[in-house]
């Protein structure tokens, strides 16, 4: 067994998306080789409803999914199949957008202000690019939440997890997304297969990922053993994307640590991206904004 040293710790910068709406990016519009099949990760918690109601009015999508879930708060949606709802605090909308879709996503806080979650965009393999848009919505209370005897939690939105496996599936990266909970100062390792690309991101406590096998700690930035020097704390709305190995440490502070943990299978595919579309080619590109511009986007 060998435990993932940390490749990066980067914390999420402020940013403006949508109408306006105040959110931290901790990834995405860049090179995103390392993170691969994901694109982008969105932290839109946020106590000051001027600064998330304008909202994400109506825009299109192609050749990804995004998945969004929320910890507090409502959004609610709509789009060009005429579906209507709404996500709250615990529950995930995991939109495949396929060959095009238009929709919007309207952010409302809980009555202390609060708007809490999380958005994290999939790219779909070249063969998937064109397929028909979908959605799948779950509730919180079909999210799996497996418990260990020292506390720890793992609630299993997607993908398999100690013995539970969670509600959503079908989808092309095959995917494990987690939301874990450590109590303070425990001790954890959890397995990743060896072959995907995986990340934590922190939005509560903090603690230590680390090779805590090994005589030297993990530096932040690269994988180099001369560096000596103990690795920084990742707290709050920190990023930390892990190299290659089968089982990740993390260490609890004091308060515990609470993090999403991301893997999937790369598709080491070319990326053409700009805003709400990714393709393969830039020519594919440009045939989807011309296709807007047509009023030929959406398909039958």
């Amino acid at each position: 067994m060998s435990i993932r040293p940390v490749k990066k710790l980067i914390k999420s910068k402020p940013t403006l998306e949508g109408a306006g709406v105040h959110l931290r990016r901790a990834f995405g519009f860049g090179n995103t080789s390392d993170f691969d099949p994901f694109l982008l990760l969105d932290d839109f918690r946020n106590d000051v409803p001027d600064d998330y109601l304008a909202g994400f009015p109506w825009h299109p999508h192609r050749g990804i999914e995004t998945i969004t879930y929320v910890l507090a708060g409502t959004v609610e949606h709509g789009d060009s199949m005429d579906n209507r709802g709404a996500i709250a605090a615990g529950d995930v909308q995991w939109m495949t957008a396929g060959r095009g879709i238009i929709h919007q996503e309207m952010p409302k806080g809980d009555q202390s202000g609060r708007m809490h979650g999380f958005q994290l965009w999939a790219n779909l393999p070249s063969s998937l690019k064109m397929t028909a848009p979908r959605y799948q919505e779950v509730k919180a209370g079909d999210i799996p939440l497996v418990t260990d005897d020292d506390g720890t939690g793992v609630r299993i939105v997607c993908g398999s997890f100690w013995g539970q496996r969670g509600p959503v599936d079908g989808i092309a990266a095959d995917p494990m997304y987690l939301d874990i909970s450590v109590a303070p100062r425990k001790r954890k390792v959890f397995p990743i297969e060896t072959t995907r690309h995986a990340f934590a991101y922190v939005f509560a406590g903090d603690g230590k990922f680390s090779n805590a096998s090994g005589p030297l700690a993990v530096p932040t930035e690269g994988v180099g053993w001369a560096d000596t020097a103990p690795p920084a704390e990742a707290d709050n709305r920190s990023l930390v994307l892990f190299d290659q190995g089968d089982e990740l440490s993390v260490q609890a502070g004091e308060e515990g640590i609470r993090f999403l943990l991301v893997s999937g299978k790369p598709l080491e595919e070319p990326v053409a991206w700009y805003g709400p579309i990714v393709m393969n080619t830039q020519t594919q590109l440009r045939e989807a904004f011309d296709e807007l511009e047509q009023g030929t986007f959406l398909k039958k």
